[in-house]
């Protein structure tokens, strides 16, 4: 783990700088044009890109290596960063548009390669404390460079704002490319790897059908983030309407209150969870990825029910620490998966996340010109918590066979998952060399292996 709390620290530092840059470009293009509609066009471009390189992303990770993408995708970035410094002030606008697809692609492609990766440098057994350092790392990450973003460009100017994160990326690509980790199985089944092969010349919509043959239960897992994703969006959008509308004066105060204890109770979960699992040797399954979920939304919905200043920021409290808790359970489900298929499911699971907060912005934007921020934000929330209270209902009916003990290899429990969905059907065996089978005869059947954020709350 040595060697993987630098790794975290190195990626906190990136993630600083990506978080000082969002806020930084958004403000810099509304300035450099005046438009709000450039602006608007701006966000959407990087947001798009998103969306579409999770297919993209998948598919590099499951073929090519994953550190040198990694290295590559932050030295891209630290380049376009420095060419945006470098250019005249004419200039300045359509590389704007030019490092929107390079931030948001090779973002996505460093997470997805990443994530992938955790397993095989920290060992399976490990994967849900190493996922709770990079999320308390990222989190950390977000107050700085939010907090800092206003005073470095106010009193630094928006270049030493571009010039401060393209030094982040560098820094992070240095400390990757220097660590002696691995990013791939050793030597992973040949079974797994010939059905991998396969997939590569495949689409997106084929390995998300193959998801949902073989593995529904990681399908409707998949499915509930990206309706998190909308709920992401929905409180987002609102809640500068909501805190203009509980104290005009000072529309920043609630703000800053709720991303500072949304924040802190997200770090706190993450380090109450890598805590517990050390000293139990046990990774939450799927049923405490729904109820955490529902505790989530439910949180959020509380927020903007008018309540006092304390019971509110309790509330958002309790949001940040089920956030936390949910993200870190979510993520270490999909590392079981083999490493092969891992990269296809990161991939598939980050353009999903993308879309939901995407289509959630446009339409939570729309609908608060004739709703109140409570009634969109329960909307969004509430279907969330309906999907997940769905799932809860599916594997209580299942009698809790799919709790189990993550003290295996990586592999195990996407063979339990197969397993069970054949009983789901009613169709097949529950014979798991059969289930071997089956997979392939589903590979050659689809045709491609996207989740990823955090979003920003």
């Amino acid at each position: 783990m040595g060697h993987f709390r630098l790794l975290v620290v190195g990626n906190g530092i990136s993630a600083y700088g990506s978080y000082l840059n969002m806020v930084a470009l958004n403000v810099f293009i509304y300035h450099v044009t005046g438009s709000a509609l450039t602006a608007g066009l701006f966000m959407a471009v990087r947001l798009v890109t998103n969306v579409l390189s999770g297919f993209v992303a998948g598919r590099l990770v499951s073929t090519c290596d994953r550190k040198r993408l990694m290295v590559g995708a932050d030295l891209t970035q630290a380049l376009a960063l420095i060419a945006l410094l470098l250019a005249p002030d004419g200039a300045r606008v359509g590389l704007l548009f030019g490092l929107a697809v390079i931030t948001g692609f090779c973002s996505t492609l460093s997470q997805v390669a990443l994530r992938s990766s955790v397993p095989e440098i920290v060992g399976a057994e490990h994967r849900a404390r190493a996922n709770g350092l990079l999320v308390t790392g990222r989190s950390l990450a977000m107050i700085a460079g939010f907090a800092s973003s206003g005073l470095v460009v106010a009193q630094l100017g928006y270049s030493a704002a571009f010039a401060l994160d393209a030094a982040t990326f560098v820094i992070s690509a240095t400390v990757l490319f220097l660590l002696p980790v691995r990013t791939r199985a050793a030597a992973e089944d040949p079974a797994a790897q010939a059905g991998a092969e396969q997939e590569q010349g495949g689409a997106a919509s084929g390995f998300a059908r193959m998801l949902l043959r073989t593995a529904p239960l990681l399908a409707v897992m998949i499915a509930v983030r990206a309706v998190d994703g909308l709920g992401s969006s929905s409180h987002n959008v609102a809640l500068p309407i909501y805190s203009d509308s509980l104290d005009p004066g000072h529309p920043a105060t609630f703000i800053s209150q709720f991303w500072a204890t949304w924040a802190i109770g997200n770090i706190v979960a993450q380090q109450l969870f890598g805590r517990v699992t050390k000293k139990t040797g046990r990774t939450p399954g799927e049923r405490a990825f729904a109820l955490g979920a529902c505790v989530m939304s439910a949180a959020f919905i509380v927020v903007f029910a008018g309540l006092p200043t304390v019971p509110a920021i309790i509330a958002a409290l309790v949001a940040g620490m089920a956030d936390g808790f949910t993200e870190i359970v979510y993520i270490s489900r999909l590392q079981a998966a083999p490493d092969a298929r891992r990269g296809r499911l990161f991939g598939l699971s980050a353009s999903a996340e993308n879309t939901g907060f995407g289509l959630g912005m446009i339409v939570s934007a729309a609908l608060l010109e004739s709703f109140s921020p409570l009634q969109v934000v329960a909307a969004f929330h509430g279907l969330a918590i309906a999907l997940c209270v769905a799932l809860l209902a599916l594997l209580l009916r299942r009698g809790g066979r799919l709790t189990r003990r993550e003290d295996g290899p990586a592999g195990d429990q996407d063979v339990r998952d197969v397993r069970d969905a054949r009983d789901v059907s009613k169709g097949a065996t529950t014979d798991v060399s059969a289930g071997a089978s089956a997979d392939h005869a589903t590979d050659d059947a689809s045709t491609d292996v996207k989740t990823a954020e955090g979003r920003s709350s």
